[in-house]
């Protein structure tokens, strides 16, 4: 059941993709929203090179993955860079070179982007083995768990396991209050790495909503986000902080259905469309 009542002036406060898994956010004032998320977002990948099934490396394992910044170019193609002002220009990869790869516990074939790339990334990242870049292939499909997608036919590309991440802005001042956070110590929302950010719901209302309706765009809050050390990561600098976030949210969500705590939601597209910032959203609840 769902309540017909929304909290009022309830916006969009920020759009942010990731072109590259576990690279820096890019801010968006319009996003198209498409099944799979926001266009490009988590299509192109950093694995490691050193096993027939390259496994995924993100800020988990490599923190300094936060300084990688991956532009869409509008042929397609992908400029990388980093804060020292080089950048490089990745060009599609050929069809032909594929490459089995795995996401957690799911395997594809994906496209590699080349050796240029990867020495690149090697040398930008700071690593003592061999990586490669690849693409998603759109040829394949990766499905979301249907234990909490349903039916509802949601897939991605290389994200953790959902199309999107929302995001409250009221549960992170609730929750730096809960860290006494000062002004300059307080944990910004871009350590919790969402796609959508909106501003007007009571703090923790997240957990209780059941879709929002944004436009034409309806999206089903399917799964609370376990978190994990990328929440310690500064995204400026890719530099660990201290313990917090994740402290604190030990203290009170700390969820054992989920295996660790929890702060956003994994959302799945019911219906695509477009988002801008400061769009009005409408939150229908579950009970």
């Amino acid at each position: 059941m769902q309540s017909a009542e929304s909290p009022d002036n309830v916006t969009v406060t920020g759009l942010f993709s990731y072109p590259v898994k576990g690279g820096r956010g890019i801010p968006h004032a319009t996003a198209s929203v498409l099944i799979t998320g926001l266009t490009n977002d988590r299509e192109w990948m950093v694995v490691d090179g050193r096993s027939s099934h390259a496994q995924f490396i993100t800020q988990r394992q490599r923190p300094a993955m936060a300084i990688l910044r991956a532009d869409v170019n509008v042929d397609g193609s992908l400029t990388l860079s980093t804060e020292d002002g080089e950048a490089l220009l990745v060009g599609a990869p050929s069809r032909n070179s594929l490459i089995k790869v795995k996401v957690w516990n799911h395997e594809t074939i994906a496209f590699d982007a080349g050796d240029t790339a990867a020495k690149w990334l090697e040398s930008k990242l700071g690593l003592d083995h061999a990586v490669r870049l690849v693409r998603f292939n759109r040829d394949m499909r990766r499905d979301c768990s249907r234990l909490y997608a349903r039916d509802s036919g949601a897939h991605t590309y290389f994200a953790d396991g959902y199309p999107l991440l929302v995001t409250n802005t009221s549960s992170l001042a609730d929750l730096n209050l809960r860290i006494d956070a000062g002004a300059d110590s307080a944990v910004p929302m871009n350590r919790f790495r969402p796609n959508l950010v909106v501003d007007g719901l009571p703090p923790w209302d997240e957990d209780h909503v059941d879709t929002l309706t944004i436009g034409e765009v309806v999206l089903k809050l399917v799964k609370p986000c376990v978190r994990c050390v990328v929440t310690t990561t500064d995204q400026t600098t890719g530099m660990r902080t201290s313990d917090e976030p994740l402290n604190t949210l030990a203290r009170f969500r700390n969820n054992p259905d989920f295996g660790g705590v929890t702060f956003g939601w994994n959302a799945v597209v019911l219906t695509p469309g477009n988002i801008s910032v400061s769009d009005q959203v409408s939150a229908a609840y579950r009970f």
